[in-house]
């Protein structure tokens, strides 16, 4: 993709993902996702009704008079985004590819996130780590991440989760909110490396999905090619009891998938190629605020 193709959808995006942060996500990213720790403010003095656990004894026996600590709470969040760079990402039968639409969604995550003034880094795996760009703050930061994920070309085109994830879990040794962008297209076990990440961090996963991808047309005799793997093979859409078992092997992955998010305790959405992705996030973000 030539330097200006690039500029060009790194501005649209721009374009289109501050307008959404600005205008309807920021608030409820706030509220969703804003810092659970409790860092120290200030001592004052034991009023009635104060929890006992937090009066400061050594101020306390000072004056001779009970006093307790104050906690705030941390504003500022370290957000990290996972993005799946694999293979099956450059696929898309409608509007756009699922590389673009993962661009978008870590976009308009991004300047919400500046906007409530947390850093945001960025993991681009495959089935290895393909880069790693450091948390950070300012939107120079921020375009810098969409034109990669545009224009970023991955050594490798195999999919394993659970690397991005191991990554996570020993690279960014702060609580952080994560977020989890791929097709979860993967033939590899990641479950076990998603609750260990899950209990250090504040893990939430967006499936992007093709319709395409969920059933086969009836178009008679087609080749078809794994972009992972490169290999080719012919299949007959025509023959009703093919498509069946297709769709029914799609609907059994998801549902393992569903499980395998439960299981985790990760808040989770899915979301398609061909739809507005506002719906589906601002449905995570309320369901993480009745929580709260």
């Amino acid at each position: 993709m030539e330097s200006t193709e690039i500029l060009k959808k790194v501005r649209k995006i721009e374009i289109k993902t501050r307008g959404l942060s600005n205008q309807i996500f920021s608030g409820h990213y706030h509220s969703a996702f804003k810092g659970r720790g409790m860092a120290f403010s200030e001592v004052r003095e034991y009023q009635y009704g104060d929890d006992i656990r937090n009066i400061d004894w050594n101020v306390t026996a000072r004056f001779n008079h009970p006093f307790i600590k104050v906690f705030e709470e941390e504003r500022e969040m370290t957000v990290m985004l996972l993005v799946d760079v694999s293979g099956s990402n450059d696929f898309g039968s409608g509007k756009q590819l699922k590389r673009m639409l993962a661009a978008e969604l870590a976009a308009v995550l991004a300047f919400s996130a500046i906007q409530n003034n947390d850093k945001v880094g960025v993991v681009f795996f495959s089935d290895q780590i393909e880069k790693f760009i450091p948390p950070k703050k300012g939107t120079s930061h921020i375009l810098r991440i969409i034109r990669e994920i545009i224009s970023f070309e991955p050594a490798q085109k195999g999919t394993d989760i659970s690397e991005g994830l191991k990554f996570l879990t020993s690279a960014i040794k702060k609580r952080s909110t994560a977020f989890l962008i791929s097709d979860f297209m993967t033939t590899k076990e990641f479950e076990f490396s998603m609750r260990i990440a899950a209990r250090k961090h504040d893990l939430v996963a967006l499936r992007i999905t093709d319709k395409r991808e969920l059933d086969i047309p009836p178009l008679g005799l087609i080749k078809m090619r794994d972009p992972e793997t490169d290999q080719e093979i012919w299949v007959d859409t025509s023959d009703s009891s093919f498509r069946a078992a297709y769709h029914q092997k799609i609907r059994s992955v998801a549902m393992q998938l569903n499980q395998s998010f439960a299981k985790s305790g990760i808040d989770n959405t899915q979301i398609f190629t061909d739809e507005d992705y506002v719906k589906p996030l601002m449905k995570l973000f309320k369901r993480r605020e009745a929580r709260r």
